[in-house]
C-alpha cells in the first residue's frame, strides 16, 4: 500500500506571528492519535501538564476507536458482531456517522471495513482484489444492518466497521470540549483534523496551509481535508483508499483534494470524505446545505 497520509499535509503556521513575542510563547505538543500525527499548540504557563492530560485522553479515546488495538471497544464489536453497553462516545460517533449517511446518499458508510481489507490484503500481494472477493464485502455492505441503542450495538454477521473517516475529527471535538470546560481557549487542536477553540493567542484566526495552496483562517471552528489519492492500494498510485460504497471501487471523481470547515470536526471530516465521491460541486452543495454552518473551503482537481 502506497502510503501519502491521508491528507495530514495541511500544517498551520503557528510558530512566529508579530506581536507575540512578549506574550507567552506557543507551545506545541506532538504525539498521534489512530496512527496520524496530532499536536496541539497553545500559549499557557502550564501547557505541558495540559499537554499530558490530552494525550491521556487521546489515549483513552483510541481505547473506544482503534481498529489497531484488539481491547478497544470497536475491536470488540468488530469481531462479536455486537457490543453490549457501548460507549456513549461510539454511540454518539455512530449516530453523527449515520446522519452524514443519509445526508450523502450512502456515500459516507462506516461498514466498508470489509472492502477495505479486501483492498489492504490484496495490495500486501501485489494485486487488486478478485471480484469474488469484492462481491463478498459488498455484501457485507449495508449502514441498514447496524443497529445502535444504548443497551447495545448489533450488526449482522460478518459485517465489520471503521471509523477513519470520522473518529479522528470526533477525537478533535472531544479533546475541545474537555479543554473548554476546564476554562481554556485560543488553543489549535490537530488529530489529524484541525480544531481551534477560540482563537490565535494573538487574537487573530490561526492560519491553517493546504497542501495544495492556499489558507484558511481559522477561528472557533473545525477543518478537514480529504484527498482520493491521499493513500493508495497500487504501486501506480491509482486506486484510492476512499471506497465507494455503492461500487466497492475507489473514488473516480476528477477532486484532487477537498476541504471543508464546520463547527464540528466530526462532521467536517466524515463530509470531506464523503465530498470525495460527488461527481460535481452542485451536488456536493446540496449535501453539505443539510448541516448548519457547514462550508466548502476549497476544492482542488486533478
Amino acid at each position: 500500500m502506497t502510503n501519502r497520509r491521508r491528507f495530514l499535509a495541511i500544517s498551520a503556521a503557528a510558530f512566529a506571528f508579530p506581536g507575540t513575542s512578549k506574550a507567552e510563547p506557543i507551545y506545541t505538543w506532538q504525539g498521534t492519535a489512530l496512527g496520524a500525527r496530532a499536536t496541539l499548540r497553545l500559549a499557557h504557563p502550564d501547557a505541558k501538564a495540559i499537554s499530558i492530560r490530552v494525550a491521556a485522553e487521546i489515549s483513552r479515546l483510541e481505547d473506544i476507536f482503534s481498529l489497531y488495538r484488539n481491547s478497544s471497544a470497536l475491536s470488540q464489536l468488530n469481531r462479536a458482531g455486537t457490543l453490549q453497553a457501548p460507549p456513549f462516545e461510539l454511540l454518539e460517533c455512530l449516530s453523527l456517522a449515520g446522519a452524514v449517511h443519509r445526508a450523502s446518499g450512502g456515500r459516507f458508510d462506516p461498514t466498508i471495513q470489509p472492502l477495505w481489507n479486501s483492498y489492504a490484503q490484496a495490495s500486501a500481494n501485489g494485486t487488486l482484489p478478485e471480484p469474488r472477493a469484492l462481491r463478498a464485502a459488498r455484501a457485507l455492505t449495508d449502514w441498514a444492518g447496524v443497529t445502535l441503542s444504548p443497551a447495545a450495538i448489533t450488526m449482522r454477521s460478518g459485517m465489520a466497521l471503521t471509523l477513519n473517516g470520522i473518529a479522528q475529527g470526533y477525537i478533535a471535538d472531544r479533546v475541545a470540549e474537555m479543554l473548554s470546560a476546564e476554562g481554556l481557549r485560543n488553543i489549535l487542536i490537530n488529530t489529524g483534523e484541525f480544531r481551534a477553540l477560540g482563537t490565535h493567542p494573538d487574537g487573530s484566526a490561526w492560519p491553517v496551509r493546504l497542501a495544495a495552496g492556499g489558507e484558511v483562517p481559522l477561528a472557533a471552528r473545525a477543518l478537514a481535508t480529504s484527498a482520493p489519492l491521499g493513500t493508495t492500494f497500487d504501486e501506480g498510485a491509482q486506486m484510492g483508499h476512499i471506497l465507494d460504497p455503492r461500487t466497492g471501487l475507489p473514488a473516480r471523481t476528477k477532486w484532487r483534494e477537498i476541504t471543508i470547515s464546520a463547527e464540528s470536526a466530526a462532521v467536517a471530516d466524515a463530509l470531506s470524505t464523503a465530498a470525495c465521491l460527488f461527481e460535481t460541486r452542485a451536488d456536493l452543495r446540496v449535501c453539505l446545505a443539510r448541516f448548519q454552518g457547514v462550508r466548502l473551503e476549497a476544492v482542488s482537481v486533478v
